[in-house]
C-alpha cells in the first residue's frame, strides 16, 4: 500500500463490487473525476458504509494504485439526508450527478464543477427555488465551466449588442430583430435574455439570489431544452425517470380536477 492522499469531493455514483464492497465515482477538487473502491463497504459496521453512497460530501483518504484508488476513511461534511429523503428533490440531485459525470474528466481541474453541484443541491434543499429554475441554471452553468454556452451578448450575424429578439439554437446565440426575421429561431424576450446573461457571467456563490417569473421560466425552460438536446448526445437516466414522474403526476392532477368538478361527494366504502 502506498501513501494515502486526501481529497474533497462527492460521490457521484456507487455499484456494488463482489460481497462487500463498493466502487464508487468520485469528483474531486484535487484529482477532478475519479474511480474508487471503498473495501467493505457493504459490511456492517464499516467507517465508509455512508461515505460510498451517492450526493456524501466531504474529505476522502485514499491511496493510489495502478488504475483506480482505494478510499480507507472519509470525513463526511453533508450526505444531503433532506433531499434524498425528497423523491422529486433526489432525482433532479442524481441527474446533476450525471450530468457532472458526463463532462467531468480525471487529473483536470474540476473545483469549479465540483462548486456548482455543492451549491445547487444546497438550492434543491432549499424551498425558496423552484427546482425547475435551479435544473435551468445548474444546465447553463456547467455548459458555461466547459466552455461550451451560447452567446447571448451579441447578434450572431451583424454583432449588434442591442434588441437581440431571437434565439438561434444550431448557431448557438442570440439574433437580432432584423438578423432573425428570417431564421428559423425562437423568440426571446427581454427578461429571458437578463436571465441567460446573469447565469452566464454570475460567479457560482451567486447563482441562487434570484427568482423569476412563470413565463420567463417557461421560456428559459424552452430554450435550454432545444439547446442541450442539440449539443448534448446523451440520455440521462434520471432525467427520463423524472420527466415520466411528473408527466404522470400531471395528468393525476387534472384527471382528478376534471373528475371532481360536478362536485358530487365521494362514496364512503
Amino acid at each position: 500500500m502506498g501513501q494515502t492522499i486526501v481529497l474533497t469531493g462527492m460521490v457521484l455514483s456507487a455499484v456494488p463490487v463482489g460481497e462487500y464492497d463498493k466502487r464508487i465515482v468520485l469528483l474531486t477538487r484535487e484529482r477532478g473525476k475519479i474511480s474508487a473502491f471503498a473495501r467493505g463497504a457493504r459490511r456492517p459496521g464499516s467507517q465508509v458504509m455512508a461515505a460510498s453512497n451517492p450526493f456524501a460530501f466531504g474529505q476522502f483518504e485514499a491511496y493510489e494504485g495502478r488504475n483506480s484508488y482505494t478510499v480507507v476513511k472519509a470525513d463526511i461534511s453533508n450526505y444531503f439526508r433532506e433531499l434524498v429523503q425528497d423523491l422529486e428533490g433526489a432525482y433532479y440531485g442524481f441527474y446533476f450527478m450525471e450530468l457532472a459525470d458526463y463532462y467531468s474528466r480525471e487529473n483536470a481541474d474540476e473545483a469549479p464543477m465540483l462548486k456548482l453541484l455543492y451549491q445547487s443541491l444546497r438550492a434543491l434543499e432549499s424551498k425558496r427555488f423552484e427546482n425547475r429554475l435551479v435544473r435551468r441554471i445548474f444546465e447553463l452553468k456547467t455548459m458555461v465551466i466547459n466552455g461550451e454556452y451560447p452567446n447571448v451578448f451579441s447578434c450572431l450575424k451583424c454583432k449588434k449588442e442591442e434588441h437581440l429578439k431571437y434565439f438561434h439554437v444550431k448557431s448557438g446565440g442570440t439574433l437580432c430583430q432584423e438578423c432573425g426575421r428570417t431564421e428559423h429561431a425562437l423568440e426571446l424576450d427581454e427578461s429571458t435574455l437578463y436571465t441567460l446573461q446573469y447565469i452566464i457571467t454570475a460567479k457560482i456563490e451567486k447563482l441562487y439570489t434570484f427568482t423569476v417569473s412563470v413565463e420567463v421560466l417557461d421560456r428559459l425552460e424552452q430554450i435550454m431544452n432545444h439547446y442541450m438536446e442539440f449539443y448534448i448526445d446523451r440520455k440521462f437516466h434520471a432525467l427520463q425517470v423524472l420527466e415520466e414522474n411528473q408527466g404522470f403526476a400531471y395528468l393525476v392532477e387534472h384527471s382528478f380536477k376534471k373528475n371532481s368538478s360536478c362536485n358530487k361527494p365521494l362514496k364512503r366504502l
